[in-house]
């Protein structure tokens, strides 16, 4: 059986009607599988769901609003990037109407499911797309995220959801929610394969969305800010956080408990205050057309209906205190390298929600609703399992958030959390990097490490030199070897290379001491890098220094 027959068996199987609403033909995507799979592009044999608010040329996309169909021309840039780089679209994801709750309830095309316990939620709003990964039915999924919208069901299903920083993924092409703070986003289940989609969905959004002061990585020991209270959680949550908690130190993350009330306050303003006026100006003139038959889903069309309650100038104020609330927040994590919270405070039934949609639905936004306000990015993953009243288990999950354009940062620290440290392909694929090659103190497990990797330096590998260098002892403290350009009695020199940005490279070589300084080095490979060079006076006296000790 092919790989696309057996997606398709295990979609008729599963009977999930409510994840798809659109579903291409099986012979469609069979062919483009099949070129596709020999291909040798970065996403080959990779089967792609793209939520049913972001364009798919030739399939209609209704933002789960029947009413509001209409049909593409062209993809989403964020689409056609994947599609480029191998991935095959499946199909279009079920989901909150108008990507407005984070339940995955709001949809007249039916509630989506929790993937192992249908009695739940699939938390939303991209809830089609994080089922579908989580059953099996594609390999990654396309989400957008506001309010937690591609964090809550990554969380909820046990699986990966990468949020980057505003910007960084175009959001042409896609139905606006409140479009300040609406990213794309990508579902995986694994780490290496979310990793591949964001780098391919970034280098697709035109120029470089990073600038030349980007930390490729966390510091050898970074610093992790966590909420000293836990509001919403139940105590089985609390316990699965405190275990969370203690694997990260054990992965050598330092703790820091902070005050998370800024955070929290921030995040009602996202539904309670003036700035739902921007769902409003998305979508609300379509709404105060609409008849019966648009299918509008009552607790959506409440939400963004009730936004003209809201004056311009109570937008200015919200837009005012939000502000005040991220100078304070920002000031809380401090130097903190990330802050590490809950993805979700608990997961509902479907009984629960339709008791109380609009409250259960602001308790599933807790840790979620103020990152894109604050122009976080994120990395949701998951966190082992929680021993539910009922006897059963449900997944718990944990995010990673840092400042604006440190996702690098939060994707190293998240392969940290999950024990996988293979080499990343985003961000750094589209931030400006250069490569240093070292020598000796500054190698891994050296004294003089930090001063790499304190500036967001990552470490890329072992090299060594082609056969004409030597090594001269330095009097230097710490002791530091000076690498030597010697074609007549030169050896081959064991080094590393790590990888950083253009002004840590800079700010690095102003801080150099003497008789240091950088220049190109030949490696074994044939390649130029900059590297560690020595002056000449200082060679020949380190020279004999190392006859007078060896």
């Amino acid at each position: 059986m092919s790989r696309i027959d057996d997606i398709y068996r295990r979609i008729a199987d599963a009977d999930r009607p409510e994840v798809f609403i659109t579903l291409r033909p099986r012979e469609e995507v069979a062919a483009e599988f099949a070129a596709s799979a020999s291909s040798g592009l970065p996403l080959a044999g990779t089967v792609l769901a793209v939520k049913d608010n972001v364009d798919v040329a030739g399939l209609p996309t209704t933002a789960a609003c029947p009413g509001y169909l209409y049909h593409p021309d062209v993809d989403a840039p964020s689409v056609a990037a994947l599609r480029a780089a191998g991935a095959v679209v499946i199909g279009k994801t079920n989901l909150d109407q108008f990507a407005t709750g984070l339940v995955g309830t709001r949809s007249p095309y039916g509630a989506v499911r929790d993937s192992r316990r249908p009695d739940r939620i699939s938390g939303g709003s991209s809830s089609g797309s994080a089922v579908a990964v989580a059953l099996g039915f594609a390999d990654i999924a396309i989400g957008t995220d506001t309010a937690g919208s591609g964090r809550v069901p990554a969380g909820l299903q046990g699986i990966i959801g990468v949020k980057p920083t505003l910007g960084v993924v175009s959001t042409e092409g896609v139905v606006p929610a409140c479009a300040s703070y609406d990213t794309v986003t990508i579902f995986a289940e694994t780490l290496d394969l979310a990793d591949r989609a964001m780098a391919a969905m970034a280098m697709g959004a035109g120029p470089r969305p990073f600038g030349t002061a980007t930390r490729l990585a966390a510091p050898e020991q970074p610093t992790i800010a966590v909420p000293a209270e836990l509001p919403e959680l139940d105590e089985g949550w609390r316990a699965a956080f405190a275990d969370a908690v203690a694997a990260a130190e054990g992965a050598g993350l330092r703790i820091k408990p902070i005050d998370l009330t800024p955070f929290l306050a921030a995040a009602r303003l996202l539904y309670e205050d003036a700035l739902v006026a921007e769902r409003a100006h998305a979508v609300g003139g379509f709404l105060g057309a609409a008849d019966e038959s648009a299918a509008l889903d009552p607790t959506v069309a409440g939400i963004i209906g009730g936004a003209g309650r809201f004056s311009a100038v109570d937008l200015l104020s919200a837009r005012s205190r939000l502000a005040d609330l991220r100078r304070a927040a920002m000031a809380e994590l401090g130097d903190a390298d990330a802050l590490m919270v809950p993805t979700a405070p608990a997961h509902p039934g479907l009984a629960e929600v339709a008791a109380d949609p609009v409250g259960v639905n602001s308790r599933m936004g807790t840790y979620t609703n103020f990152c894109n306000l604050f122009d976080l990015c994120g990395v949701a993953v998951p966190a082992g399992t929680v021993a539910e009243t009922d006897g059963t288990q449900a997944q718990f999950g944990i995010t990673l958030l840092a400042r604006a354009h440190e996702d690098a940062v939060v994707m190293d620290l998240a392969r940290r959390f999950s024990a996988n440290r293979a080499a990343p392909a985003w961000p750094e694929s589209v931030a400006p990097s250069v490569e240093l090659a070292v020598f000796g103190a500054h190698m891994r497990g050296g004294p003089l490490t930090h001063e790499l990797s304190d500036r967001g330096a990552r470490w890329v590998g072992e090299v060594t030199t082609a056969p004409s260098y030597r090594l001269v002892a330095l009097d230097t403290v710490p002791p530091k070897p000076g690498l030597v350009r010697d074609g007549v009695h030169g050896r081959v020199i064991e080094g590393e290379v790590w990888s950083m940005s253009p002004n840590a490279l800079g700010e690095f070589l102003a801080a150099l001491p003497a008789p240091m300084m950088l220049g190109s080095v030949e490696l074994s490979d044939g390649r130029w890098v900059v590297g560690f060079g020595c002056a000449a006076d200082a060679a020949a006296e380190g020279e004999a220094l190392v006859r007078a000790r060896w």
